[in-house]
């Protein structure tokens, strides 16, 4: 698809984040679960950060990966809380960029850098990641199976994965199980508990609702283009919101 290009999504991150008026929906759509100094442009509730914490419990100095980091935010934020040291990886260089810029407010140089990479080929070392987040990203992936081989390759021993997906409810497991295990396995990682993100459907209704009543006021703004790649978002996902479960999906490396 043409929209799934790294140029595409360079124009796409350039336009939203010079949009103030997208921000606003954003915050109002997820209400006070909205992290305002975090600025995700994704699924990023307090929630999820929170359970960043307690999930990978990541020592000080340890190193953090945030694949698919987009503009930075919920790897800054969580980088600065637990003191460790942070490597955002994304395939928009404009992305990086941006995130590169909103780090000096973050960290200190030294314990930070933003570069591009894809999910399958971060170019980064082997065994270097203690912690891997992926926020409404690795889900994305053309080649699933690809890139958790290489969240395996990156993670040390006992390192740890945390990514957030939507699935079909309809598709979990009795126990809530991810549809994600067999996949984890097959990349030789061990899959974890998935924890349930409450509010996410109702969250993502309302943001598609404001994008279309605003789409005006969006498109002076952010451009034509940018706009309607939010509404057909918006057409192609509101429809299923229902049938959707958001959920954090844990796994590790073999110790």
């Amino acid at each position: 698809m043409e929209s799934m290009t790294p140029e595409a999504f360079d124009a796409q991150f350039r336009a939203q984040h010079r949009s103030l008026l997208l921000g606003e929906l954003w915050a109002n759509a997820w209400g006070e679960q909205y992290p305002a100094e975090v600025a995700p442009s994704s699924g990023c509730p307090w929630r999820l950060l929170g359970l960043m914490v307690a999930s990978l419990r990541p020592a000080p100095g340890s190193a953090l990966v945030d694949l698919g980091c987009g503009l930075g935010g919920p790897g800054l934020w969580l980088a600065r809380a637990t003191g460790t040291r942070l490597v955002g990886v994304d395939w928009s260089a404009a992305a990086v960029g941006i995130a590169r810029e909103r780090a000096h407010a973050w960290l200190p140089s030294a314990r930070v850098r933003f570069r591009t990479g894809t999910f399958d080929a971060t170019g980064l070392d082997t065994a270097s990641a203690d912690s891997v987040i992926s926020v409404d990203a690795l889900a994305l992936a053309p080649d699933p199976h690809a890139a958790l081989t290489e969240v395996r390759r990156v993670l040390r021993p006992g390192g740890r994965l945390l990514f957030t997906a939507a699935e079909p409810a309809a598709g979990l497991g009795p126990g809530g199980e991810s549809a994600w295990t067999e996949p984890l396995r097959a990349a030789g990682l061990v899959p974890g508990t998935r924890h349930e993100l409450p509010g996410e459907d109702a969250a993502w209704g309302r943001l598609y609702a404001s994008v279309r009543e605003h789409q005006r006021e969006l498109r002076a703004q952010m451009g034509d283009v940018a706009t309607d790649t939010l509404l057909a978002e918006a057409d192609a996902v509101q429809p299923y919101l229902e049938e959707l479960s958001w959920g954090a999906v844990g796994a590790s490396a073999p110790a």
